[in-house]
């Protein structure tokens, strides 16, 4: 999809606009890689993959395409150069993998799209043809997800992690996804204010021209994880003029509308929501403690609620699956009425 010659507050109002007013944002990405049979207990987690069985990742991603989502998030979440750096690869190497990570993601969707036109939807109609407007959104996880110590679920990092510690940690990996190809950039599970402060300033210093979203984590529906103010954090990415969407993910779906309504007190940037199972997950184990999730049935009820709360964007976090997805594609709207120009494929 060409997103180029648009202000970035303008991009996404085109693209949902083009999705009926709603889109569709995928699943859990870790969670069906292990349901192929991956170990991902290793510091790399998703981005493992990257380097072992990158079939999987395009595999999980067309998964995700066939169940209805507009929004593919990529396989970049713990890639980062310090990471791989760390498993004996070479900075040129992990460059490589963190770029590859978009390209395995535009090629499935590629692959939907032609997909898609043989099996059933060849035809035109007055120069458009009947295809699901599709982003590829290329993921920046938290530095605690780096450290893999569960500290993006705590916000905490110690007194010697600093604004510019974050910002020189993350430069390189954003200018390389910047230029990858991907369509906009999806900083996730933000779980402090200091972060959200070094992202916005990142984008501005690096000049950074493609669209990103802020999704924030709470385990209260208050604040952040860190304890700082989600309306503060939410404040951050709204005055930011490259933040197209601002949201929370990875967060218990019982949460989810109140954390809404704080949002849309602060800003009128459409809100984007992809909240965990609402299982918990045990960092000094390193697994999801399964007695709290919510059946994608019961996940899927609550989209009602979050879209007249004022959400724009629904998908999945951890331990979602595409049928969670499709279920909420099928609650939003009917994906039988979208089209797309030629020029914008």
């Amino acid at each position: 999809m060409v997103l180029k010659g648009l202000e970035p507050s303008l991009i996404v109002s085109d693209f949902l606009a083009k999705c009926g007013g709603y889109a569709v944002v995928d699943g859990g990405f870790a969670t069906e890689l292990e349901r192929h049979g991956q170990d991902l207990n290793d510091p790399l987690w998703s981005a493992k993959c990257l380097i072992s069985s990158p079939h999987l990742v395009r595999r999980v991603h067309l998964d995700y395409l066939d169940a209805g989502a507009n929004v593919i998030l990529t396989a970049s979440y713990q890639a980062t150069i310090q990471g791989f750096e760390a498993k004996g690869l070479s900075r040129e190497e992990a460059e490589i993998l963190i770029k590859r990570s978009v390209e395995i993601a535009c090629e499935a969707r590629q692959i939907y799209h032609d997909r898609c036109t043989k099996d059933s939807w060849d035809f035109l109609d007055n120069g458009n043809i009947a295809r699901r407007p599709v982003l590829v959104a290329a993921s920046v996880g938290s530095y605690g997800a780096y450290l893999a110590d569960g500290s993006e679920y705590s916000g905490n990092y110690g007194d010697s992690v600093t604004l510019e510690t974050l910002k020189d940690f993350h430069r390189r990996r954003v200018q390389i996804l910047a230029e990858s190809g991907a369509d906009l950039i999806a900083f996730e599970t933000i779980p402090n204010k200091l972060e959200a402060q070094a992202y916005a300033e990142l984008l501005k210093e690096e000049g950074i021209d493609i669209p990103a979203w802020f999704s924030f984590t709470s385990k209260d529906g208050i604040n952040v994880v860190s304890g700082d103010s989600i309306q503060e954090c939410a404040s951050i990415a709204d005055s930011c003029k490259q933040v197209v969407a601002v949201g929370i993910n990875c967060t218990p779906p019982r949460f989810i509308h109140g954390l809404i309504l704080s949002i849309r007190k602060v800003t009128d940037k459409p809100v984007i929501i992809y909240p965990n199972s609402g299982e918990t997950y045990d960092a000094v184990n390193k697994k999801w403690v399964k007695s709290t999730g919510v059946a994608d049935e019961d996940f899927v009820s609550y989209v009602g609620k979050w879209r007249e709360a004022g959400a724009s964007l629904f998908g999945g976090c951890c331990r979602t699956t595409p049928n969670t997805i499709r279920a909420i594609a099928k609650n939003l709207f009917d994906k039988s009425s979208l089209t797309l120009s030629k020029d914008d494929v």
